[in-house]
C-alpha cells in the first residue's frame, strides 16, 4: 500500500510539473527585439522574442537587382506610412528569396520594421497574430518561408483570408511578404489541364487551375528569382570570399568554385555562400596550422 502511495505522489508532482510548464500563461511579449517567431503551446500562440536575428546587408545580395529594387521601394514606402503590397517571392531554390527579406530588416529597423516569423503549421494563427500587432506603432513583416499547400490544408484558406477576403479589414501596420518555389503555392498537375474550356476561340482555365491561382493572386507585387548562370555564380561567390577576407579570386579559386557547384548540383547563390565560407575556413585554418607550427592534416 505504500508503494502505491508513493507512486501517486510522484504522478501528482509529474502532473503538477507539466501543468507549470505547458498551462501556465504565456509571458508578456518582449516589445524591444527587432524579430519574433510565432511559438504554439497548449495555452495557446506567443511571440517569442528572437535575441539574435540574421542580419544580412542587402549590398551582400548580388544579381538580384531588379528584384532587390522593386521589394525595398515597397518596404519603404510602408515604414514611412504610405500604401504598399504583400509580396510574393517565388523561384528557384538558393537565390536569396530568404535572404532578400532579412536584408529589409538590416537596412528598415531604424525606421521602426520589425519582421515575425510564422510556420506553415501555424498559419491558422494568422488572425490572432494580426490583432496582436494592429494596435502597435512599429510596422511589421509577417514572413512565410518556403511555402506550399495541398488545397485541403487550413493553413491555405487562413492566409488567403488574412490577404484579402475577411470582412475584417487588414492592418494598415502588417504586411505579409512569402517565399516558395512554386508561383502559385500549389502543387500543378497534368489533369488540371483537362479542364480548360474554349469559348468563342477563347481558352479560359478550369476551376481547379483557378483555385490554385486565387491565392498567389492575392499578393499584389510577385518577384520571381531565377537560376545563375556560371558568371553570376561566380560572381557572387568572389563576393562572398571578399567578405571572408579573400580579395583574390584566382584561378585555383575559381575552380573550385566551379567543382563545388558541381558536386552540388546547382549553381546559386546559396552554393556560393557555402563554398566562401568553406574555403574561408580551409584557407584560415591551414594558415594557422602553419603559424603555429603543426604538420599538415
Amino acid at each position: 500500500m505504500s508503494d502505491f502511495s508513493a507512486l501517486i505522489g510522484r504522478i501528482d508532482s509529474l502532473l503538477d510539473k507539466v501543468q507549470a510548464k505547458w498551462l501556465s500563461p504565456p509571458p508578456a511579449t518582449d516589445w524591444t527585439a527587432l524579430a519574433w517567431r510565432w511559438q504554439v503551446s497548449p495555452v495557446g500562440g506567443q511571440l517569442q522574442a528572437l535575441q539574435h536575428p540574421h542580419l544580412i546587408a542587402l549590398e551582400s545580395l548580388q544579381h538580384v537587382d531588379l528584384q532587390k529594387a522593386e521589394i525595398v521601394r515597397n518596404t519603404e514606402q510602408f515604414v514611412h506610412g504610405y500604401p504598399a503590397n504583400n509580396v510574393l517571392l517565388t523561384g528557384a531554390r538558393g537565390t536569396g528569396k530568404s535572404s532578400l527579406v532579412k536584408a529589409l530588416l538590416g537596412r528598415f529597423a531604424p525606421q521602426g520594421l520589425r519582421l515575425v516569423e510564422v510556420d506553415k503549421q501555424d498559419l491558422t494563427d494568422l488572425p490572432a497574430i494580426m490583432e496582436c500587432l494592429r494596435a502597435r506603432p512599429e510596422r511589421f513583416i509577417v514572413f512565410c518561408d518556403d511555402l506550399s499547400f495541398e488545397a485541403d490544408e487550413p493553413g491555405y484558406k487562413a492566409l488567403k483570408v488574412v490577404l484579402d477576403g475577411s470582412l475584417a479589414s487588414s492592418s494598415d501596420n502588417v504586411l505579409v511578404y512569402a517565399t516558395s518555389n512554386r508561383r502559385h503555392l500549389m502543387p500543378e498537375y497534368m489533369a488540371d489541364n483537362l479542364e480548360l474550356q474554349r469559348q468563342s476561340g477563347e481558352i479560359r482555365p478550369g476551376e481547379t487551375v483557378e483555385e490554385k491561382i486565387a491565392l498567389s493572386d492575392r499578393f499584389g507585387i510577385w518577384l520571381s528569382f531565377y537560376a545563375f548562370d556560371q558568371d553570376a555564380y561566380l560572381a557572387v561567390a568572389a563576393e562572398w570570399l571578399r567578405q571572408y577576407g579573400i580579395s583574390e579570386f584566382s584561378d585555383e579559386v575559381r575552380r573550385a568554385a566551379l567543382q563545388w557547384a558541381l558536386t552540388r548540383g546547382s549553381r546559386s547563390g546559396r552554393s556560393a555562400y557555402q563554398f566562401a565560407r568553406d574555403y574561408a575556413g580551409r584557407v584560415g585554418f591551414a594558415d594557422a596550422r602553419k603559424s603555429a607550427g603543426s604538420p599538415a592534416a
